[in-house]
């Protein structure tokens, strides 16, 4: 049985515990509210943006020409993981790398090539067979619009280049505060914008100047970026929504803990007490002879 000394110290080193998990559910919590007000504008201009294809499509005379839109044989494809830059936020980071590798395991076409969104993802492909041909890390978990503009135009590039054929994107979409999904959709190419060409609601009638086509060379940047943001801060809101709960749990089970060991430190206690006790009445009663 331990002694008291020993139950007393682990007591402490838990409540050092308690207090260090409750202010990280704290913190997350406040990172919670502003990554959730970012989703909110974000997803109006992300659905507005799909809109604005959709018309443009409808009120085209031809078919749309644009590099983001091309279709071509698979020979090479490129994988985005987008996962967080720190732990300790519960299934968060397991769920998404399970779903990515799970995807690759199947055997997809062409080769693999990945790019890493957060530390974690990167710490665990580049222990894996394909290639890594960036990571984009240290987003502080907040998000860093120069480094999605960079990524964005990594992508664009080498798809517009070449070098890749399909670009696909994994994320956590975020729900609810305790509700998540992961997300794989295909980033490049973009699916042609599908409209009813007997559907009133479609045909608009607008009069495009300049050409429908011009719009969407001037347009599709702007689409890929906001699509590249919106997987972006879906994540975080995530992350910190399972951080936030993964430490709320942490703190619960930590207050139990401390109620456990305070009722063995009495039991202890109490023990000791009875002990001594005892031995005092044995020294008594030896002295009475």
């Amino acid at each position: 049985m331990p002694t008291l000394r020993e139950v007393k110290k682990r007591i402490r080193t838990v409540i050092s515990t308690k207090r260090i998990t409750k202010a990280m559910e704290m913190v997350a919590a406040a990172k919670l509210r502003r990554a959730q007000q970012r989703v909110e504008q974000t997803r109006p201009y992300s659905k507005k943006m799909d809109d604005m294809l959709s018309n443009l499509a409808a009120g085209s005379t031809g078919e749309i020409v644009h590099p983001y839109f091309e279709e071509r044989p698979i020979k090479r494809q490129t994988v985005v993981v987008v996962a967080s830059d720190r732990g300790l936020c519960g299934s968060f980071n397991a769920n998404i790398i399970r779903r990515a590798n799970e995807w690759l395991n199947n055997d997809p076409e062409g080769e693999i090539e990945i790019v890493t969104v957060g530390k974690r993802a990167n710490d665990f492909f580049k222990r894996r067979d394909w290639p890594i041909i960036a990571n984009v890390s240290d987003w502080g978990g907040m998000l860093d619009m120069n480094k999605a503009r960079d990524l964005m135009r990594l992508l664009t590039e080498r798809f517009v280049n070449g070098e890749t054929d399909r670009i696909q994107l994994f994320f956590t979409r975020f729900l609810s505060t305790v509700r998540y999904k992961i997300v794989g959709e295909v980033y490049l190419p973009i699916p042609r914008p599908e409209f009813d060409e007997d559907d009133s609601s479609t045909s608009t009638g607008y009069l495009f100047e300049p050409s429908p086509e011009e719009i969407y060379a001037a347009l599709m940047p702007s689409y890929a970026m906001t699509k590249m943001v919106t997987a972006i801060v879906e994540s975080l809101a995530s992350e910190h929504g399972s951080r936030m709960m993964a430490m709320g749990n942490a703190t619960t089970n930590a207050g139990e803990m401390i109620d456990s060991l305070t009722l063995d430190y009495n039991k202890a206690r109490q023990a000791q007490i009875t002990k001594e006790l005892l031995e005092v009445v044995s020294g008594a009663e030896a002295l009475r002879g």
